[in-house]
């Protein structure tokens, strides 16, 4: 990786009991789903295009930070098209079993599509739900990722205790996620690249400039680097890491659930991760 922050103390447990979602909740989540649905048929493209495939090499990135454990279950959070979940398995040959989730369902049967080329569907499946309010028991897997979705969250802090939850003792958390370049130039350009440009490629290629400019004001309004650390630490992770890529436009945000008591957790090491 190329750089890496200092560890975040871990705060107080929070309560990671499944928690009911309020309606303005669920509502902004159905309509984040429909705007997904409506940018479907180009969104692969449109990563590869608007990131310059950098996308492709973070989601490798991702791969390398999970646990040295073999025969892991992986959970996929706003998984779209499946591409993380794929990346995952491609890059990784320690994974068991791997669920990708959304809410999306035009971007789930292009992953379920994906799934099948790559002759991955035996041991991956999608699941169409909301990721605030998982259908999954307390501990069901050792790892929870989560792409470029997490912006997507009402509830952030929410969200990530939803993840907590679903996670066993000692599991682990990756969160890959846009940020802002501490570079006060690369700054500007890429917030103009941001502002101007991609909505103008997004509207001629998807037809939908307004899931751009989403795009945009979302990735601005994110609260990313040491900030977003504090509000892993506040859902009740541990050794909480970021790890900047590029120059600081992505970052991948490592956490641990902490083990039961009295347990030696066999996913405290990474596989190449730096």
């Amino acid at each position: 990786m190329e750089a890496k922050s200092g560890t975040v103390p871990k705060k107080e447990p929070a309560n990671i009991s499944r928690k009911s979602v309020d309606e303005s909740t669920v509502g902004r989540q159905r309509d984040n789903a429909r705007m997904f649905d409506r940018i479907a048929h180009r969104y692969d493209f449109l990563n590869r295009l608007l990131s310059l495939r950098c996308d492709v090499t973070w989601r490798r990135r991702m791969a390398e930070c999970l646990p040295a454990a073999r025969n892991l279950h992986v959970l996929d959070v706003a998984t779209g098209t499946a591409d993380s979940l794929v990346s995952l398995v491609q890059h990784c040959d320690r994974i068991e079993v791997g669920v990708g989730l959304d809410m999306a369902e035009q971007m789930l049967m292009l992953g379920r599509s994906k799934l099948a080329d790559s002759g991955q569907d035996a041991c991956l499946s999608l699941v169409r739900a909301d990721g605030a309010a998982m259908p999954f028991e307390d501990g069901s897997f050792d790892v929870v990722t989560i792409a470029f979705g997490i912006r997507n969250f009402a509830d952030t802090v929410g969200g990530l205790r939803e993840f907590h939850r679903v996670l066993k003792p000692g599991g682990r958390l990756l969160v890959l996620e846009f940020s802002l370049p501490t570079n006060s130039f690369l700054r500007r350009c890429y917030l103009a690249y941001f502002r101007y440009i991609m909505p103008l490629i997004g509207r001629l290629l998807s037809g939908d400039a307004g899931a751009y400019r989403y795009l945009n004001r979302s990735v601005e309004n994110f609260r990313y680097g040491s900030e977003f650390c504090e509000l892993i630490a506040a859902a009740g992770f541990a050794e909480v890491h970021a790890h900047p890529l590029t120059l600081g436009v992505a970052t991948i945000y490592q956490g641990q659930k902490e083990p039961a008591s009295g347990d030696s957790h066999l996913n405290t090491e990474v596989d190449g991760a730096h």
